[in-house]
């Protein structure tokens, strides 16, 4: 049974872009959506709700009144609340209350992700902000720092690190459009996963495709880093013939400081190429059809043979059609021996 998740917020955009985040993940969910604490509370009454993303401001009901009256009726659902307040006490306040946790606007969508997988005890797939080890912790920022160096050198809005599944691993500013954020690196990334395959079919070890797309306000650059990451780069004028030429060689010299540093914290593990590159040579065939399939001499074989039918053969096939026939209903629509016959559709007995 999929998860059922509940998103609760007033503002439009906020749900598509929480919505698009979700389904992203590796993970099946129902998703409902609702504008408001009084919908969404009828959502609850008509099935059991695993997760509620809820807006702590909302018109009419509260978030803190409809986290309570969705705890009340389930207690093992669980909720995350959402809020574009920075007061502390707030946060303090709803945590205490029983929130999973808590989220200022805007959202970071790799920690939204990670807490979802975390509260519902999925396979954590996404590689959160704030890591556990100091280590880690230390060559996340090594990333954070080259992302945001390149992104000041180069003047780009924003510069993301993605795995292939559409999650941020690093990423330095900010879309001018936030609210198209995970729709947009969603399809970039699927861009991405068919540039693989195509590199695979033509035995390119390493996906090597760049792909520039300007647009009115914004130009976007996808850079792949190896089989399993990739760099998307948004910011004014970055198609420009004066600029873009730096900035692939800098995206250039900026790919091999990141596949190290990837490498260093072990999220780019052989195996996974290799799982990769086992399914690029996959054949889209089972085999056993490739050994039936009839080589193009035998098609030529078949074509040139002509094949002559004798009219005792013509005629044995309607006697045979006369037996099947008799005892049975004519339907309208089908011609009977008799009426084929006077039509001259038969052949003529031999004299």
């Amino acid at each position: 049974m999929p998860h059922r998740i509940l998103i609760v917020d007033d503002h439009r955009d906020v749900i598509r872009l929480l919505h698009s985040a979700l389904d992203s993940l590796d993970h099946e969910f129902e998703i409902v959506e609702a504008p408001s604490g009084e919908e969404a509370f009828l959502e609850v009454s008509q099935g059991k709700i695993d997760l509620a993303v809820i807006d702590y401001l909302l018109p009419g009901m509260s978030g803190l009144e409809l986290m309570e009256k969705i705890t009340k009726r389930n207690e093992e659902a669980k909720i995350i609340l959402i809020s574009g307040s920075k007061e502390r006490k707030i946060k303090k306040s709803l945590l205490e209350a029983g929130a999973f946790a808590f989220f200022e606007k805007p959202i970071s969508l790799t920690d939204f992700l990670d807490a979802v997988e975390r509260c519902l005890e999925l396979e954590r797939t996404v590689l959160p902000s704030e890591e556990d080890s100091d280590e880690d912790s230390d060559a996340h920022k090594n990333l954070s720092g080259l992302l945001a160096k390149f992104r000041k050198n180069m003047d780009a809005q924003v510069i993301f690190l993605l795995s292939d599944k559409g999650h941020i691993l690093a990423r330095a500013g900010a879309l001018q459009h936030g609210s198209l954020e995970a729709s947009l690196l969603s399809a970039l990334m699927g861009i991405f996963r068919a540039g693989r395959k195509i590199s695979g079919l033509i035995h390119q070890e390493t996906p090597l495709s760049y792909h520039i797309f300007p647009g009115g306000d914004q130009d976007i650059l996808l850079v792949p880093v190896d089989h399993t990451h990739a760099m998307v780069v948004a910011g004014e004028r970055l198609t420009d013939r004066k600029i873009i030429l730096d900035l692939i060689n800098a995206m250039m010299m900026l790919k091999s400081e990141v596949h190290h540093v990837l490498n260093a914290m072990g999220v780019v593990h052989s195996s996974e190429i290799e799982e990769v590159e086992e399914y690029l040579d996959q054949e889209d065939v089972p085999e056993e059809q490739i050994e039936d399939e009839i080589s193009s001499d035998e098609l030529d074989a078949l074509f040139k043979q002509k094949t002559k039918i004798q009219t005792d053969e013509i005629t044995s096939f309607w006697d045979e059609a006369i037996d099947t026939q008799k005892g049975q209903e004519i339907e309208p629509d089908k011609l009977s021996y008799e009426q084929a016959r006077q039509l001259g559709l038969t052949p003529e007995d031999d004299a």
